[in-house]
């Protein structure tokens, strides 16, 4: 089932509103439709060599620590090949942790990179860890861009035009989760949620598009960040007795999903998100997990050329890749936004990130730094379209086109892709 998302849309940041259809189209796909473009002002363009300092709040640490190395490697791809290609501006990224939700490792990274006038912060990539800085990060006019938040309580969130994002809504992973069990064939569906503005966000979306699609969702439990036992919750999830469960988590799922198989719930009936889908080859027991199934936002990886194989050459030691290109295009959508309007003040930066994402005019196509920062330098307007997609921000800091990737679970715990 593969699944291509658009969502079209014009909106005022200060009404926050928002877009009021989604829609199931063929196979999943989702439609989002809003107002028509406002015009485009005229580019502006650097007059000297700009220099851009980014900060990032990656995951080093914490329930998320497996996606901090491909997100990384991405910010550090991204930088490598701007200052390469020495068109007007440098970049310079200093990478400090985000933790998660049980420490307050970010704010301590968010004050650091503050004090060392940052213009922008790459991340976090948890979107509870990100509502425990964004106040700071708005407060001192500087950019917040995270390449994985998914909650959409963003989309609405009083941001003073400074927070940005690569990475979808849960409204439509939500949605194409839902459709993907349903048309597996189960009526009844159980859920172990985290109880954070991701998990529940999340959740919600799956448990409207389950029942509106005729499901009955028959058990829902919630445990807390920093929990280390889940009895309770596999108790009652397996008591229920769904025909299938979906596990929204974090790393807690290395627990989670030994137990509810050894509480004798069937691993192949169970679904993964993005916060949690992940090679457990050297975690769990061969076959536990094989054809379980989960999703998550972005293009297949192999299928973006030479990406991969890019980002090796930056950590050989990778073995996870998501949210790379988010993260890859999120400094690339900085350092384009900058060079347009010739200057690194956050504010100025902010204004013009929906322009060379190509959301609000009509821009000349670029797929690569060199090519999208020739037609800036050369006077004219840029529509990037990344390794991520076509990005093509709203007024929101929204991505309003978006692919939402299922896959499912060999024998060896690994995972491929199958749309």
């Amino acid at each position: 089932m593969g699944v291509f998302t658009t969502a079209t849309g014009r909106r005022s940041r200060s009404l926050k509103s928002i877009l009021g259809g989604i829609a199931v189209v063929g196979a999943s796909a989702l439609v989002l439709s809003g107002c028509a473009p406002a015009e485009t002002e005229e580019p502006a363009g650097p007059t000297e060599q700009l220099s851009l300092k980014i900060g990032t709040i990656l995951p080093q640490s914490g329930a998320l620590a497996f996606l901090g190395p491909p997100e990384e490697a991405g910010v550090a791809l991204a930088v490598q090949e701007i200052n390469e290609a020495d068109l007007g501006i440098t970049v310079e990224a200093v990478y400090r942790d985000s933790g998660d939700t049980t420490t307050d490792t970010a704010t301590v990274s968010v004050t650091d990179l503050l004090s060392q006038d940052v213009s922008a912060i790459v991340g976090a990539a948890s979107s509870g860890v990100s509502f425990t800085v964004i106040d700071q990060i708005v407060a001192a006019g500087v950019v917040q861009f995270s390449p994985a938040n998914t909650s959409p309580d963003f989309t609405t969130y009083d941001d003073d035009n400074l927070y940005w994002r690569t990475a979808p809504s849960d409204l439509l992973q939500g949605e194409v989760l839902g459709n993907l069990i349903a048309e597996d064939g189960a009526a009844t569906l159980g859920m172990l949620v985290l109880n954070d503005a991701y998990g529940t966000g999340l959740a919600g979306a799956l448990a409207a598009t389950f029942e509106a699609a005729g499901g009955e969702v028959v058990a829902e439990e919630l445990f807390n960040e920093g929990d280390t036992s889940f009895d309770a919750q596999v108790s009652a999830l397996t008591a229920a007795a769904p025909d299938a469960i979906a596990v929204i988590t974090f790393d807690q799922a290395k627990v989670i999903v030994p137990a509810l198989v050894g509480a004798g719930y069937p691993g192949s009936q169970l679904y993964f998100v993005d916060g949690n889908l992940a090679d457990y080859s050297a975690d769990f027991e061969a076959g536990l997990v094989e054809g379980a199934k989960g999703t998550l936002p972005g293009l297949d990886i192999a299928t973006l050329g030479n990406f991969q194989e890019r980002l090796l050459e930056v950590d050989p030691e990778l073995t996870e890749f998501s949210y790379a290109a988010e993260s890859y295009d999120a400094v690339i959508l900085l350092a384009l936004a900058a060079l347009a309007a010739g200057s690194t003040e956050g504010a100025d930066i902010a204004a013009k990130l929906q322009e060379v994402s190509g959301g609000s005019g009509d821009g000349e196509k670029a797929t690569d730094f060199a090519s999208a920062a020739a037609i800036i330098l050369d006077g004219g307007f840029v529509d990037y379209d990344g390794v991520s997609g076509p990005v093509t921000f709203d007024e929101n800091g929204d991505p309003t086109e978006a692919t939402i990737g299922v896959y499912q679970y060999n024998a060896d715990n690994t995972f491929s892709r199958i749309n």
